[in-house]
Formats: C-alpha cells, sequence, structure tokens
C-alpha cells in the first residue's frame, strides 16, 4: 500500500491543528499575563484635620490660647488649661459640649471671688514646676500632663537621672513639641 500525499496530510493534520491552538493560547496567555503599562498611581494617606485653636479664660490655672485635636470637647479644653480652680463655678459649664476652631471658652468663678480667682491665677503662674523633684499630684497640673504622662516623667528621670534642661523632657514618651509649647512658660529644671 502506498501512502500518498493525502494520507501524510491527513495524519498530520490533528497534530497540525493542536500545535496551532496551543500558540493561540499561548498568546492570549501573555497578552492577558504581562505587566500593564503606564504608570503606577500611588495612594496618598488622607489629609490630617486641622488643630482647634481655642482661647480658655476665666477661672483656670493657665488661662491662654491652645490647640487640640478635632473632635474635642469642652473638658479638654479646660484639662489642658490646668483644670477648675477651686473658686470656679462649674455649674453652668457643658463639659461634654464639642469645641469650635477660634472660640474663646469663659470659666466663670463664684459669685463674689473673681479677685481672689485673679490672685491665685497669678500666683499660679509665677510658680515654676521643677521637672526633677514634682511628683504626679504637681505634674498633672500642667497642660496635657495627665496622670499617666506624669508617671511616665517620673520613670523616665528615675531611669535616665535629672533633666538639665527644659526641652529635655521631650524625650519622655508622649510628650511632643506641641505639648512642650504649652508647659515650656510653666516647668525648670534647676539647673538652668
Amino acid at each position: 500500500m502506498e501512502t500518498t500525499k493525502q494520507d501524510i496530510l491527513k495524519a498530520f493534520y490533528p497534530t497540525f491543528v493542536g500545535v496551532l491552538i496551543g500558540l493561540v493560547l499561548g498568546g492570549l496567555l501573555w497578552i492577558v499575563a504581562r505587566s500593564p503599562r503606564g504608570n503606577s498611581v500611588a495612594l496618598l494617606p488622607p489629609p490630617t484635620p486641622a488643630p482647634l485653636v481655642v482661647d480658655v479664660a476665666g477661672a483656670v490655672p493657665r488661662p491662654g490660647v491652645y490647640e487640640l485635636p478635632g473632635g474635642s470637647r469642652v473638658n479638654d479644653a479646660i484639662e489642658a488649661a490646668g483644670g477648675f480652680l477651686a473658686e470656679a463655678d462649674k455649674s453652668t459649664i457643658n463639659l461634654a459640649a464639642p469645641l469650635e476652631d477660634g472660640q474663646r471658652l469663659e470659666i466663670p468663678f463664684l459669685a463674689g471671688v473673681e479677685s481672689v480667682g485673679a490672685t491665685r491665677v497669678e500666683e499660679v503662674a509665677l510658680e515654676l514646676i521643677d521637672i526633677n523633684t514634682a511628683d504626679v499630684d504637681t505634674l498633672i497640673t500642667l497642660p496635657g500632663i495627665g496622670p499617666t504622662l506624669a508617671q511616665r516623667i517620673i520613670d523616665y528621670r528615675e531611669t535616665y537621672g535629672d533633666f538639665y534642661y527644659i526641652e529635655d523632657i521631650m524625650n519622655v514618651p508622649g510628650i511632643g513639641f506641641d505639648t512642650f509649647e504649652n508647659i515650656m512658660d510653666l516647668i525648670m529644671t534647676g539647673y538652668e
């Protein structure tokens, strides 16, 4: 039996079709799998909201202008100013009220004690707190320093020794430049 050209082509036809399908599928796979052209898109973090700037005045130990994070409440502003004086009239203050940027928060004195309260504010403002000897109760009178940060200051002092410059307090975890700016005029080290 003699094989003709047609018989040879019939024998190789399925192989030829299989190779052709394989090439087409391989090409499609290569097109789909290759890296896309163009520049990648870099996602940036959402912008940090600007702090609230609030003027706290009246029956607080350290009246002044304070920067507080967005969403802060009246209670946060009063704590930043050192809390209430004993002569403060707390009955009209809503501690849970939200603050607004540029707000002036006036803490009233009890009736008849404004002059006593004003003298007390001046006395507190003149007394610098020695951060090398102050205890927790004294440190928490500083704006922005609560019991946790006060304990960290004492722990840092016990571990590393006295603070030589007031700026050294920024080495304490949790005390940054903003907190330092609020307390720098109220503290001393005894070495400066």
